[in-house]
């Protein structure tokens, strides 16, 4: 069924459970009473018939309380270890501050649970490269653990990669942003000794979006401007970016991302300028060829229940393949809107999903389903999430700003 954009987006925040749970589902506890919680999981469980929000802990017992109240979470835990020593709970989600995330990945992973991680995974590469290569990942029956980069599982980034050929790729601009009043100084975002800066908030986006754009590691960051607070626990915390990276073949990806933006929010957006390619056409001349450039817009791609679009714009020319005059010169535009898979259609029209479902719950299906032993078409490999913190350190020691601090948690 397709509803009117405020029918849609009220549906997909206020979802209401639909379905009786299934008796072997799965049961989540939640580490830390983060609001962001909420849209990772608690809103998509109510919709998946296998999944139940079972527990919660915080460090502080009566937010935890009203936490769980709000949410009709059933159980209240005195401490994260008291969730991870409950044989009743499968999995976990870490929603903790970002350094954090480390300590509290790694003893879930040993104390047996199936982890979704909140981005970024954790705080620098040296983190990841220990975390997600831990002996127990490797083990039969070993837990499963998804860094939750939500917006790749929802079909708007499916369609838009579908009409990106990453080997004709030249050049990617990314954009994303916060607006001022969400998000205040005194944020753990801007709070140095929790790796904060806005490059690991809403800039791990775009550079994720990057990687896949361009099917490839970047080289080199040839820049990384930023604006960054200098005093107390705030002092080295970006709060505007602006990056641009070299990548295999030569194209460049730039990214810029700030949490002090202006007081009306814009969507994110990100542009694809693919080079001159030959075009077949038997209709024409042996003496002519066709060519063609093809630039991809994805607008709204990181929330993209609220809005979004792609915008594709070939630019066509038929030009004499002995001089190369231009012959004949003309444009093409196209946009396309994909809510759910079947809206998406083609290869994406029979995967499950509905037009009221946000990226999180897309991104729950697939957790699910790899924690079920099921086929997953979409996922973030434990490899690509190394990958993305090495991207990550390379762009804040370009900035000056170093690389965000190591836990003092010893894995070993």
């Amino acid at each position: 069924m397709s509803w009117t954009p405020f029918d849609r987006v009220y549906r997909g925040l206020n979802a209401r459970q639909t379905e009786d749970k299934h008796s072997n589902a799965l049961r989540f506890g939640i580490l830390g009473a983060a609001n962001s919680a909420g849209w990772t999981l608690i809103n998509p469980a109510k919709l998946h018939p296998e999944v139940i929000v079972q527990a919660i802990s915080a460090r502080d017992r009566k937010r935890a309380q009203e936490f769980a109240k709000k949410h009709g979470i059933p159980e209240v835990k005195n401490s994260y270890q008291e969730i991870l020593d409950d044989p009743n709970i499968n999995c976990v989600l870490v929603p903790l501050p970002n350094a954090l995330h480390f300590e509290w990945a790694i003893r879930a992973i040993r104390a047996g649970k199936h982890v979704l991680l909140e981005k970024p995974s954790v705080s620098n590469a040296a983190e990841a490269e220990i975390l997600f290569n831990l002996p127990e990942l490797d083990q039969p029956n070993a837990p499963v653990i998804l860094e939750a980069f939500h917006y790749r599982f929802h079909p708007i980034w499916a369609l838009f990669q579908s009409l990106v050929n990453p080997a004709d790729v030249v050049h990617v601009d990314t954009f994303s942003m916060i607006p001022w009043w969400m998000v205040t100084k005194d944020h753990i975002h801007f709070n140095y000794n929790l790796a904060g800066g806005t490059m690991m908030g809403m800039g791990t986006y775009n550079f994720a979006a990057l990687r896949l754009i361009f099917g490839a590691e970047p080289e080199e960051c040839l820049s990384c401007e930023t604006q960054a607070y200098t005093d107390g626990i705030h002092h080295d915390c970006d709060y505007t970016f602006k990056t641009k990276f070299r990548f295999p073949g030569g194209g460049i990806g730039e990214a810029y991302s700030t949490l002090q933006g202006p007081t009306i929010w814009k969507p994110s957006w990100a542009t694809v300028t693919h080079r001159q390619v030959v075009v077949p056409d038997k209709t024409l001349p042996t003496s002519q060829e066709k060519m063609v450039t093809r630039e991809v817009t994805v607008n709204g791609w990181i929330h993209a229940i609220f809005w979004h679009r792609i915008d594709v714009k070939e630019t066509f020319e038929i030009r004499s393949k002995e001089d190369g005059k231009v012959v004949k010169k003309w444009t093409e535009s196209k946009s396309h809107k994909a809510y759910s898979f079947q809206e998406a259609g083609g290869e994406f029209a029979n995967l499950p999903g509905k037009d009221t479902w946000m990226s999180f719950r897309y991104q729950l299906e697939e957790f699910v389903n790899r924690v079920k032993g099921r086929e997953t078409r979409y996922w973030v490999s434990r490899e690509d999430s190394i990958l993305q913190m090495k991207m990550l350190d390379m762009a804040y020691e370009k900035s000056g700003l170093g690389i965000r601090p190591t836990s003092t948690y010893k894995a070993n």
